[in-house]
């Protein structure tokens, strides 16, 4: 495998080492220039594997992050595993490091984001007790999150489970890192049930989100409009293995159900959200329109989905500036090693007297 980072040799002090944010990120300041007082340049990316891309995909991945210079960056699939060790409670805010094998790849890790561009940035974990889904918020040591939160029920402490939520409050908005759950093929594996759960979750959390505005980003794993596939007679149709569910609302490809496609609108709606790329780009774009590329090979090959999303408050609609994804083609140009590309947001700064500026009374 070609790699960028190598194995390095372990040593007491790798067992120690923590990405955690610390008091000493609030030593660095920013290239002099117009001052912000919050994070304006979002991006956010399912890596399929974090430690992969650190290995597989670095150079380019760190040009591109290099160019674009974001914020804040909002990583989904993770994929590296809590700290603590067999039989013990785990810390999805911390790295295992209780295995040579873990050590090992935690020192990678931090070698890579140790290094430009990412020695900017501080950054909050949120993982799984395994190599499977879990969340990761990097923002720009100028800028001080109020508070960073895990769950969708806003406890301190608490985590979702697989490490699915990060959210970081900031001056005029707060920030909702999300990975969600596939809504899988069939019924009897409880999967159906799981996506309904979490929309019914998500829902309830945006309605509650009433004191400041919300950015809600992430792979949200679902395709809202026929527009949002290359496909949309191939995906309403796809089955797996002859199987069909009970219900007609959920047949078709995960993500592209009408069931959840219902239910991804009913939150927009009723959570008076907006579909930050949809709300600029009203037309099907069959190369830069899709932030999901199905196997080069095989039935899925050359169809795409869109399901990487920045959704916004009504109330920062007129700050958005610009809503791109930064990958193209079967050939997956720009989608750095994962089966997704990165999404980008970009804000105006918040005026004074502006509604999403103003505290709640």
């Amino acid at each position: 495998m070609k790699r960028f980072f190598q194995p390095v040799e372990k040593d007491e002090s790798s067992k120690k080492a923590s990405l955690s944010h610390s008091g000493k990120a609030d030593e660095h300041t920013e290239t002099p220039g117009v001052e912000k007082k919050e994070p304006l340049k979002l991006l956010t990316w399912n890596a399929n594997s974090f430690l992969l891309r650190v290995k597989n995909n670095w150079p380019e991945f760190t040009k591109f992050m290099t160019s674009l210079d974001p914020d804040v960056i909002a990583i989904q699939e993770v994929r590296m595993p809590a700290a603590g060790s067999k039989g013990s409670p785990k810390n999805p805010r911390e790295l295992k490091d209780d295995t040579s094998l873990s050590r090992e790849e935690k020192k990678v890790l931090m070698i890579a984001l140790a290094s430009a561009p990412f020695e900017n940035y501080r950054v909050w974990w949120s993982l799984a007790d395994s190599k499977y889904a879990g969340t990761a918020l990097f923002v720009k040591k100028c800028f001080q999150p109020k508070r960073v939160v895990f769950n969708l029920d806003k406890t301190a402490n608490k985590h979702e489970p697989d490490g699915r939520v990060i959210m970081a409050e900031f001056e005029t908005f707060c920030l909702l890192n999300t990975y969600a759950p596939n809504n899988g093929w069939k019924e009897e594996e409880k999967s159906f049930q799981r996506r309904r759960k979490w929309d019914k979750r998500v829902l309830e959390f945006v309605l509650q989100s009433s004191d400041k505005p919300l950015i809600w980003c992430g792979d949200l794993n679902v395709s809202h409009e026929d527009i949002d596939v290359s496909h949309p007679e191939f995906f309403s149709a796809a089955k797996q293995n002859g199987y069909i569910p009970p219900n007609k609302e959920d047949c078709g490809q995960p993500g592209f159900t009408l069931a959840e496609r219902k239910r991804f609108g009913a939150i927009l709606k009723e959570g008076k959200l907006v579909d930050a790329y949809r709300l600029l780009h009203k037309d099907k774009d069959m190369e830069r329109g899709f932030s999901w590329s199905g196997n080069p090979i095989g039935k899925y090959r050359g169809k795409r989905m869109r399901i990487d999303y920045f959704v916004v408050s009504e109330k920062l609609k007129d700050r958005i500036i610009a809503c791109e994804m930064h990958g193209q083609g079967i050939e997956l140009e720009g989608f750095h090693g994962s089966d997704h590309c990165p999404v980008t947001l970009e804000l105006s700064q918040a005026t004074s007297g502006s509604k999403e500026s103003e505290e709640p009374t």
